[in-house]
């Protein structure tokens, strides 16, 4: 469990506020508007209204004392960067800045964000991704060269072991897990069965696993 601040209650901060608190972390929230946080004050630990762009406002909230603080304004970039930058000179520990754009990405990060995320992008090129490729159910990019893949069993697997096919050696990709319906299998043995039906999740560079998905 961790201690979090989340600044800016738009949409994207309201689905992480809610994603945390799921995962059981102390969550406090604040944003100029009350009615933006009216409907998560029975979920949150504490909530605030104010103008972070305010140092006074930074220096009340205690930065110092939360293990990450989320700076979530995405609609006015000089705002985003102003409370970045008085965050991180008032201590706080990690700050992570939405962006939406490069340019506003290398500034945040000169200006005291230890990381800078993309939800709208990231997202976009997720579904791009995965909607472009056949057989592919899930993706989840680990960084530029390799992801992981969710895709369904050739059918001439079905039935031999992951020995038998040295999906490694012949394909250059490595199984980490199974899944039939809710139920995941991770790191199968070597002698593991392949099913009809159940999905394979895979880990390789993108290259190698465009030619497994075009040869299924």
């Amino acid at each position: 469990m961790k201690s979090v601040l989340i600044i800016g209650m738009g949409k994207f901060g309201h689905h992480l506020c809610k994603d945390l608190i799921a995962l059981d972390n102390d969550v406090m929230i604040i944003d100029q508007q009350e009615e933006r946080v009216s409907d998560l004050i029975s979920l949150v630990t504490n909530v605030q209204i104010g103008d972070c762009t305010n140092p006074q406002v930074i220096k009340n909230l205690g930065v110092g004392n939360f293990d990450i603080v989320f700076v979530c304004i995405g609609t006015n970039f000089q705002s985003s960067l102003e409370i970045t930058s008085l965050v991180k000179e008032m201590g706080a520990r990690y700050v992570i800045s939405k962006a939406n754009r490069d340019v506003h990405a290398k500034f945040l990060l000169r200006n005291g964000a230890d990381e800078v995320i993309y939800p709208d992008r990231d997202i976009a090129e997720k579904l791009a991704r995965r909607c472009s490729a056949n057989h592919v159910f899930d993706y989840i990019e680990l960084d530029d060269e390799y992801s992981i893949y969710e895709i369904p069993t050739a059918e001439e697997w079905v039935g031999h072991s992951i020995r038998d096919i040295d999906i490694r050696k012949k394909y250059g990709v490595n199984i980490i897990g199974t899944k039939m319906g809710e139920t995941a299998n991770i790191l199968p043995e070597p002698d593991y069965i392949f099913k009809d039906g159940e999905h394979l999740m895979i880990i390789g560079d993108h290259k190698t696993v465009e030619k497994l998905l075009n040869h299924m």
